[in-house]
């Protein structure tokens, strides 16, 4: 099996597994607990994950606050600042092109009343500049909701510039980045936003925690998520899962030590990948060539179904689109919104090559792809 379906998670680094299991067995304090060693142990190693997790993206660790994932993170920006937006600035704004969970969290407040709306993108996956400038001049937006790395079709999109402009318009900006934290350099301070999203199991890291970072200007704006014992800063109660932290922290590190060797790395893999499938000929490229992640390929085959493929060489893992989506038969609303047609959907497949992928897995893959494509081509 070769495992082309990083976008959709990333096994844990060996690394990153062996610091976090003494956490399990050996260390099994609570860190809130104040009154003996094993809750000090504990509480000092959240400290660190906490400082390296922020070191990854130019925040301050107390910028940083723990959540179980980059889904319950959008959720409590979208969710947790309406009733804190000045009562003529309520409007939510986001793309068409978001993730599932962006997307479903603003229908949930159109469903309760709150105002919202939706910028369509062009063929290369970015915002109609027009439409977007036109929808925040009218004064009534509080929040701009951008992904900086798009899920499916890995277009990178300028939030610095998106970000500035919300501004300029007196809203708010977010950002989810669960698919660019630990892949491409992120920094909170040039981005200029003010929340941002991401999660551990995108780069190497635990499932199951993620995080958000919060402006600290921001901090009085967004309601507690949950309530109870005051952690978090009385923002998001409940006994932090010291492991999965730890493991979250080993994995930035690791991610911000070679990012920029690894980048480059990546890029010749998928560099191989596309150029060796483009000689069968009818392939093409979803969404922009670049800026985009180094990793990502989304591609349209021309005579195979996409599911067809994935049937026919089940050695590698691929995937038609979001894991986050795939209970649904709907098709991308993605591809759709970049103007492919529903053939075009149906014969396009993402793939996402990661720190663990190989060299010769990608011969590998190349070939077994290859195969797959030139005998369901002959099938007709």
């Amino acid at each position: 099996m070769i495992y082309l379906d990083h976008h959709a998670t990333t096994p844990v680094d060996p690394a990153v597994l062996q610091e976090m299991l003494p956490w399990f067995t050996e260390n099994p304090g609570n860190p809130h607990s104040r009154h003996h060693e094993f809750g000090w142990r504990a509480e000092a190693a959240v400290a660190l994950a906490r400082k390296q997790i922020a070191d990854l993206i130019g925040a301050d660790d107390q910028d940083i606050i723990f959540t179980s994932g980059a889904t319950e993170a959008n959720n409590w920006v979208i969710k947790g600042i309406v009733s804190a937006l000045p009562a003529d600035k309520r409007r939510i704004l986001t793309l068409t092109t978001e993730h599932p969970c962006v997307m479903q969290s603003v229908a949930a407040l159109a469903r309760m009343g709150w105002p919202v709306g939706y910028v369509s993108v062009d063929s290369n996956g970015w915002p109609d500049r027009e439409k977007l400038e036109g929808e925040l001049a009218k004064g009534d937006v509080g929040l701009l909701s951008i992904m900086l790395a798009n899920n499916e079709i890995g277009v990178i999109q300028p939030v610095a510039e998106l970000a500035r402009l919300a501004h300029a318009h007196g809203a708010l900006f977010h950002t989810d980045a669960a698919q660019a934290v630990g892949r491409i350099s992120v920094d909170v301070g040039a981005l200029d936003v003010d929340f941002m999203s991401f999660t551990a199991h995108k780069f190497c890291g635990p499932k199951g925690i993620g995080a958000l970072y919060l402006r600290a200007e921001c901090r009085q704006a967004l309601a507690p998520l949950i309530h109870g014992g005051g952690q978090e800063d009385g923002l998001r109660s409940g006994t932090l899962p010291t492991p999965l932290i730890v493991g979250f922290g080993a994995a930035a590190e690791l991610a911000g030590r070679d990012l920029r060797d690894e980048m480059r790395r990546v890029m010749r893999l998928r560099s191989r990948l596309m150029t060796g499938l483009q000689q069968l000929g009818g392939i093409t490229l979803n969404g922009a060539e670049g800026p985009r992640l180094p990793g990502n390929l989304n591609i349209c085959i021309d005579g195979v179904l996409a599911d067809d493929l994935i049937r026919e060489v089940p050695e590698v893992a691929v995937s038609t689109g979001s894991a986050c989506s795939s209970v649904s038969t709907a098709p991308s609303h993605v591809l759709t919104g970049i103007n492919l047609s529903q053939d075009q959907v149906a014969s396009s497949i993402r793939i996402g090559i990661g720190r663990s992928t190989t060299a010769q897995e990608i011969e590998d893959a190349l070939t077994a792809l290859s195969g797959g494509i030139e005998r369901l081509r002959a099938k007709g």
